[in-house]
C-alpha cells in the first residue's frame, strides 16, 4: 500500500482541529456564513492513490484556490506567451493591492487578483460565454470530473468585487488588460465561483504535481512545462505576502484562498487539498496551514529538507 492509501488521515484532522485564532471571510455572503468548524482533507498520489478525510466531499467555492489553474489554462491556450502579458516575481504585498508592475503596467504574478484578472481574459474564447465555458471545462478536466458554477455566488463576487473592478479598470488604461474591465471581472467572478470539494481539489493539485497529467483519469489537461511553470509561481507566490515563511516552515508549492482552502503540488509525488475557513491575517486557513506543516514532516515532503520517503 502506498503512503497516501496508508496516510491515517482521521489523526491529522484530530490534531489541528482544536487550533484556535482566525476569522473567516466575510466578503461575500456565502463565505461569511461558511461553518467555522469545518476541516477536511484529501491526498491525491500522482499514481491516482486517493485518500480522504470524512468531510472531503462537503462542497465550497474555489475562490483564489483558482489562480493557479487560471494561470495554467491561460499558457496552454497562449502557448506561453501569457508570460508576456503577466509577470511571475513575488510583491510583498496583499493579494487585491491596487499595484502594477512599474514600467511595464503589468500584474506582479498570476497569484494575486490582477493577475488572474489578467490570465482569465487569455483563455480560449470570443466573449464571457465562451470564456467562462472554457475555464469551466478546464476545471473540470484538472478534478477530472464536471463542476458547476454557483450563480449566487457569481453574482455576488462581481457585484461586491470593487477592488477587482478598479484593477481592471487601471489595467485598461495601461493597455494590459484588452477586453472591457466589466468582463474581465465577470468571468473571473465566476470562475472563484466554481464549487468543488476537498477530494476534487486534491485531485486538481495532482494534476500539476503529475506534469499537466490527470492522474485518475489519465487525460493530458496541459502540457508538462506548463505544469512546472505554474507549480513554480505557486512556490514563490502561492501564499501572497506569506510564501517565504510557507515554504520555509511547510516547503510545498501551496495556494491559499479567502474559502479556507489550500491546494498544495508536490511534483511527481502527489496532490493535497484542505479546507478549514478560518483564516489568518495574510489570508491563509489557520487549520489548513497546520495540517499542511505535519502532513510535510510526516511524509518527508519538503522541497529543501530530506528526499521524500513515498
Amino acid at each position: 500500500m502506498s503512503a497516501v492509501a496508508s496516510y491515517d488521515l482521521a489523526t491529522l484532522v484530530e490534531r489541528v482541529r482544536g487550533q484556535s485564532g482566525g476569522e473567516v471571510d466575510r466578503s461575500v455572503p456565502a463565505l461569511a456564513s461558511a461553518d467555522p468548524d469545518l476541516i477536511a482533507v484529501a491526498l491525491v498520489g500522482t499514481d491516482g492513490e486517493i485518500a480522504a478525510s470524512e468531510d472531503a466531499g462537503v462542497p465550497f467555492s474555489l475562490q483564489s484556490a483558482v489562480k493557479p489553474f487560471l494561470f495554467a489554462l491561460a499558457l496552454a491556450d497562449t502557448d506561453g506567451a501569457a508570460l508576456d502579458r503577466v509577470g511571475i516575481e513575488p510583491t510583498g504585498e496583499a493579494f487585491d493591492a491596487i499595484k502594477l508592475e512599474s514600467g511595464t503596467g503589468r500584474p506582479p504574478n498570476p497569484m494575486v487578483n490582477a493577475g488572474a484578472l489578467l490570465t482569465a481574459s487569455l483563455v480560449d474564447g470570443h466573449d464571457v460565454a465562451g470564456r467562462d465555458e472554457r475555464i469551466l471545462r478546464g476545471l473540470s478536466a484538472f478534478a477530472g470530473r464536471s463542476l458547476e458554477v454557483d450563480e449566487e455566488i457569481a453574482r455576488d463576487e462581481h457585484l461586491l468585487g470593487d477592488r477587482n473592478h478598479a484593477l481592471a479598470h487601471l489595467m485598461r488604461s495601461e493597455g494590459t488588460l484588452r477586453v472591457t474591465a466589466d468582463d474581465a471581472v465577470a468571468v473571473y467572478a465566476r470562475a472563484c465561483a466554481v464549487l468543488v470539494d476537498a477530494r476534487a481539489l486534491a485531485v486538481m493539485g495532482a494534476t500539476l504535481a503529475g506534469g499537466g497529467r490527470n492522474p485518475v483519469t489519465g487525460e493530458r489537461v496541459v502540457p508538462a512545462a506548463v505544469a512546472r511553470d505554474v507549480v513554480s509561481v505557486m512556490a514563490t507566490c502561492g501564499v501572497y505576502d506569506g510564501s517565504g515563511r510557507w515554504m520555509r516552515s511547510v516547503g510545498i508549492p501551496a495556494k491559499s484562498s479567502v474559502s479556507g482552502a489550500l491546494v498544495l503540488a508536490v511534483p511527481g509525488v502527489l496532490g493535497a487539498a484542505m479546507i478549514s475557513p478560518p483564516l489568518d491575517a495574510r489570508g491563509t486557513s489557520v487549520r489548513g496551514h497546520a495540517a499542511a506543516d505535519i502532513l510535510s514532516a510526516d511524509l518527508g515532503l519538503h522541497a529543501f529538507g530530506r528526499p521524500s520517503s513515498v
